[in-house]
């Protein structure tokens, strides 16, 4: 599923020319962080978790797909350390480190990993739906686990009173991004 370069065009000097490789992955790493940051604004709020639904979970995981592990992995640290370095990228337009300790953290300093993970599965089971779907269903699976891991450790819950809080609410919409994807 990773796009060609090739297929992307160029005028040097009136003539058409393929741009550089690494400006190619750079532009598609950019986009892929202005997606997830732009995503993490689409949130709802819910009164029984701290944990807002957004829709940067599905750019975490396409990151993967489209990019590639590799890719992926980069676009999702970069917009982690844009976050903790204060560009509000994080739902709210929060930011800073603060958001990386409190009870999105675990779901945030996931992101990479799932990228990662995502791009990892979708390769190795040959790039076809089933792929993608296994990509993004192993990435989204992997950001629940640590969100809920995180938010356990931070508030002192146990682990079924964690779960009820970061994995239950987030179920459905997970899924319906799973498809999307």
């Amino acid at each position: 599923m990773e796009l060609s370069s090739s297929k992307i065009l160029t005028v040097e000097n009136g003539v058409l020319a393929a741009p550089s490789t690494a400006l190619v992955r750079t532009g598609r790493i950019v986009a892929f962080i202005a997606f997830t940051a732009l995503g993490a604004q689409l949130a709802a709020r819910l009164p029984y978790t701290p944990v807002p639904v957004t829709m940067q979970t599905l750019f975490v995981v396409l990151a993967g797909v489209v990019l590639g592990p590799r890719d992926g992995f980069l676009a999702m640290l970069s917009y982690l350390a844009l976050g903790a370095a204060g560009v509000p990228v994080f739902a709210g337009f929060s930011f800073g480190p603060a958001v990386l300790a409190g009870p999105t953290g675990g779901y945030l300093i996931a992101f990479p990993a799932a990228a990662l993970l995502a791009g990892v599965l979708c390769r190795t089971l040959g790039n076809g739906s089933l792929a993608v779907l296994a990509g993004a269903a192993g990435g989204a699976v992997l950001i629940l686990i640590m969100g809920t891991l995180h938010l356990s450790l931070i508030t002192g819950l146990s682990p079924s009173a964690a779960i009820s809080l970061a994995v239950m609410p987030f179920l459905l919409a997970d899924l319906i991004k799973v498809l999307i994807a």
